[in-house]
């Protein structure tokens, strides 16, 4: 694709709100983002956000392909140094009427590209040309974002299910042709179906879009009543996604292809699933392992005790608490955690020593009768002797 007039006239960093020298991925965080913000379907009636909306998309189209941006950052390299657009074509500088001046040449064209490739590439005599079209570059489809409310069960286990979406989508009616059932595109007469047309100014030979066909290459004389010969429809759509075992609450699936569609043959974009997962009263998900909390008392924590834990399937195992365990000890019981193709994850049994807050008299008799016969094994005695 050459460079086209808006290149010159539209900082494309600025309008994504990044700098010049931002890294490809810096440059889809901003434009995911403000797609996000900006989308119409997030700003329903808002005209200003629809356009803004089609600016991000339009500069992400060019500064988030690396070919494009590097032809972008040299055009407008070139246009910093004197040259650019103006209304009046070649204009008189102080060369003289019609030539180059010491402040660069000034054009008036839609590619760029033709204009340098006829100075510096063109063949000898005569008018130079250069073959590359100026019709409509393909336009990948935009991304799409939605949330999807799991149970813990289903995120520890994995669930297929559909999501519902109201997006544009291929037109049902003409199936992405934009022409009524019964009929088809025909081949502009114009540009013989090329999407650009030449235009002569003097020595030179431009390639811009055709006027006609508005550079598609082919007309629609019976457009669909449906989409009004887009070949695109908003409409109410499900999307069958695969949630993994193991989902964490935030996690993103992508499902590639299942944005909306992409525009003069571009591919779709992507659906990108975001995971809402419902809080367990027990367990928490660890990675591949379940985790949850157990309450023991003194003489347990103590002695030591067979205690029956709860599983996710609502059963229960048996976990042995070795003798002097103390709080914030983690047991592991080997294959009750999350299933996945490496094999099933563990659960994870964080102790907790309860402490009583309300004594009988016996129950405080016995426990102090136990401080007495503690009173020479305190537990603070390594910190006696540490300096300050």
């Amino acid at each position: 694709m050459a460079p086209q007039r808006e290149w010159f006239e539209k900082d494309y960093y600025a309008v994504l709100g990044v700098a010049a020298d931002a890294e490809p991925k810096a440059i889809t965080k901003a434009y995911r983002k403000l797609a996000r913000e900006l989308h119409p379907d997030a700003n329903p009636g808002n005209a200003e956000a629809e356009q803004r909306f089609k600016d991000v998309s339009a500069a992400y189209d060019v500064i988030g392909d690396p070919e494009r941006r590097k032809e972008y950052d040299e055009v407008r390299a070139m246009a910093a140094q004197g040259g650019g657009f103006g209304p009046g074509g070649f204009g008189p500088g102080p060369g003289g009427p019609g030539g180059f001046g010491p402040g660069g040449a000034t054009f008036d064209a839609g590619d760029l590209g033709d204009i340098f490739g006829n100075l510096f590439g063109g063949g000898g005599g005569g008018r130079a040309r250069r073959g590359r079209p100026s019709a409509r570059r393909p336009q990948r489809g935009t991304d799409l974002e939605t949330d999807l409310h799991l149970s813990f069960v289903d995120a520890v286990d994995g669930v297929t299910t559909t999501v519902g979406l109201l997006a544009d989508a291929v037109c049902g009616t003409c199936d992405g042709t934009g022409a009524e059932p019964g009929t088809r595109p025909t081949r502009c007469p114009r540009c013989d179906g090329q999407g650009s047309v030449a235009e002569d100014q003097g020595p030179f030979s431009f390639s811009t879009p055709c006027p006609q066909c508005r550079g598609r290459g082919s007309i629609i004389e019976h457009p669909c009543t449906t989409c009004h010969g887009t070949g695109i429809e908003r409409r109410p759509r499900q999307v069958k996604v695969r949630i993994p075992a193991g989902v964490t609450d935030g996690k993103r699936i992508r499902v590639p292809g299942r944005g909306t569609p992409g525009r003069d043959g571009g591919p779709a974009g992507d659906l990108y699933v975001v995971c809402r997962v419902a809080p367990h009263e027990l367990f928490r998900i660890k990675g591949r392992d379940l985790a949850l909390t157990l309450p023991i008392t003194f003489p347990e924590a103590a002695l030591g005790a067979d205690v029956s834990v709860p599983t996710l399937d609502g059963g229960h195992v048996t976990v042995r608490i070795p003798e002097g365990t103390p709080t914030g000890r983690t047991l592991r019981v080997r294959g009750r955690g999350v299933p996945a193709k490496e094999g099933t994850g563990d659960l994870l049994v964080t102790v907790e020593v309860a402490v009583p807050t309300k004594l009988t008299a016996a129950q405080r008799k016995v426990i102090e009768e136990l401080a007495t016969l503690q009173a020479d094994q305190s537990p603070r005695a390594s910190m006696e002797g540490a300096t300050p």
